[in-house]
């Protein structure tokens, strides 16, 4: 099987890094391991939606690969899911993307200038609906993600999105990753652990190291069960 990984820094899989040791290959932003029975390229694309976007179809033009995942970790606005859970985001929104008519959000639907059906977009949503079958991905909770440019952290910003979107969790990177697999064609999965709340800037709450930590379990456990 050919697997690529995908992550935004190597901060958020420092661990499956280590467990997989030096890699057999360097090319560019892509490396190739073949340890533990785990045969994959990790590409570290960088934060954010455009680099995401660019170093994923680059690498999705370069590379048929059988599977994507991308690992990560998020912020969460449900208590259901604290710092730690670690879940699969099988549906994903840009809420950003439209314009503002006073005090009105139009979205890039309600602009016309997308149809909420039009490709790759089901119900303005960007939608999982065939991920690869796997144990250890299939028994995470399944969950719809928002990604953004700016992480929210006003009270009042926090309550508008959610009202609009209903989200569970965001990411900076996740909706760009899912689009360009959906553009390639190739199953894929967007799995990320809650590293905070969704709240005012509260670096004191966050509790990274807890989220990396059961990303990098959940993440050896669905590369080792393929």
């Amino acid at each position: 099987m050919r697997r690529l990984i995908v992550s935004a820094t190597d901060a958020e899989i420092a661990p499956l890094l280590a467990a997989l040791g030096d890699p057999d290959d360097i090319t560019g932003r892509l490396r190739t391991f073949d340890r533990r029975g785990v045969s994959a390229d990790v590409l570290v694309t960088g934060v954010g939606m455009v680099a995401t976007a660019a170093w994923c179809s680059r690498a999705l033009v370069a590379t048929r690969y059988d599977e994507v995942i991308d690992f990560g970790v998020c912020g969460s606005f449900s208590p259901a899911y604290p710092a730690g859970a670690v879940v699969h985001v099988t549906a994903d929104a840009l809420p950003e993307l439209g314009a503002e008519d006073g005090e009105t959000f139009l979205t890039i639907h309600d602009l016309r200038l997308l149809g909420e059906d039009e490709f790759p977009f089901r119900g303005g949503l960007l939608v999982n609906a065939a991920p690869p079958p796997n144990a250890a991905l299939a028994a995470l909770p399944p969950v719809r993600g928002i990604t953004v440019n700016t992480v929210h952290g006003d009270p009042e910003s926090i309550a508008r999105v959610v009202e609009r979107c209903r989200p569970d969790v965001e990411s900076m990177e996740g909706a760009a990753f899912m689009y360009a697999c959906l553009v390639h064609g190739v199953a894929f999965a967007q799995v990320r652990a809650v590293s905070n709340l969704v709240e005012r800037r509260n670096r004191a709450a966050w509790k990274i190291g807890d989220a990396i930590g059961a990303l990098n379990r959940a993440a050896l456990e669905i590369l080792e069960s393929s």
